[in-house]
């Protein structure tokens, strides 16, 4: 048997006898008999070529060579105890337990059918879900706190890896009484800087990617006109005619469709952004999480 066929019970053995100074009393602690234990420590030492161990009528010392390896033993046994500690989180993930954290927007308008799909695929899995803003979803994933997580920011949060998994574009929208409604020229990105906006608080991942759509053009937006933190607000505050509002074209399709709000045609910017599933680089995704990547990442 070379070198490297170490079982942990040998190097178990031998952090007891350091421990309780017996190999008998390290024998009877494992449950086997004293034989066999010193059939173990030899075989470990011959394995490692070196006298680990000193037996007298008193007991059993470690030699320095036997110290040493012990200190590394413990190691081992600690590192083999983190293994296992994270095999049962996985099979504990993989069956029962898959933390989400999403934004706002997707919560509302994706997320609900991934979830239907993946309770047909894996009824088993108990998901628990955070809907905040993408900012506080990404740090949720840094933290380790969530299985997975999905933002609509413009850029991939550092440290964390991500799969686009739909695009969406952002939308200004007015009342039908509002003067831009009755214009038959677009509206320049320019003009949409000057004028005070219904939008998102900041960290959420439609006011990021507005300001960077901004910021790309050169151009300094005035004060918002109100800073809402969830979509419907900002919806209602545009219905009541309050004053323009930036969306995705996902959280008002029934408005524009009923009539209550009104797309307005906007020059010189893109607003199509990717919407991504979060993760942290360390860490491997648990296979629930995986599976309601996948769905995510179907065509619909």
């Amino acid at each position: 048997m070379s070198e490297t066929s170490l079982d942990l019970d040998s190097l178990r053995l031998l952090t007891l006898v350091a421990e309780l100074g017996s190999l008998g009393q390290a024998a009877e602690r494992m449950r086997i008999s004293q034989p066999a234990a010193s059939k173990r420590l030899g075989m470990l030492e011959r394995r490692l070529g070196l006298q680990l161990a000193e037996r007298d009528t008193r007991g059993s010392a470690l030699t320095t060579e036997g110290k040493a390896v012990c200190h590394w033993s413990e190691q081992v046994l600690a590192e083999a105890a983190n293994l296992l500690a994270g095999a049962a989180a996985l099979r504990a993930e993989r069956g029962r337990d898959l933390r989400v954290a999403t934004s706002m927007t997707l919560a509302e308008s994706f997320l609900p059918g991934w979830v239907a799909e993946l309770q047909r695929q894996s009824p088993a899995v108990q998901l628990s879900l955070k809907v905040t803003n993408s900012e506080q979803v990404a740090a949720l994933a840094a933290r380790h706190e969530i299985s997975i997580g999905f933002v609509e920011g413009p850029a991939v949060p550092h440290g964390l890896s991500s799969r686009t998994v739909a695009t969406d574009r952002l939308v200004v929208v007015v009342t039908r009484a509002h003067p831009w409604a009755r214009r038959r020229q677009p509206v320049q990105l320019s003009e949409l800087a000057d004028t005070p906006l219904i939008v998102r608080e900041p960290g959420s991942g439609t006011r990021e990617t507005l300001e960077r759509v901004f910021a790309r053009a050169g151009l300094r937006p005035v004060e918002p006109l109100m800073v809402l933190d969830v979509n419907a607000a900002v919806r209602s505050a545009a219905a009541a005619s309050i004053g323009p509002a930036v969306l995705s074209a996902a959280t008002v399709e029934d408005d524009l469709a009923l009539g209550h709000l009104v797309e307005i045609r906007l020059a010189g910017a893109d607003l199509h952004r990717k919407l991504r599933a979060v993760w942290p680089k360390t860490r491997p995704l648990p296979p629930a999480a995986e599976t309601l990547l996948q769905i995510a990442r179907s065509p619909r």
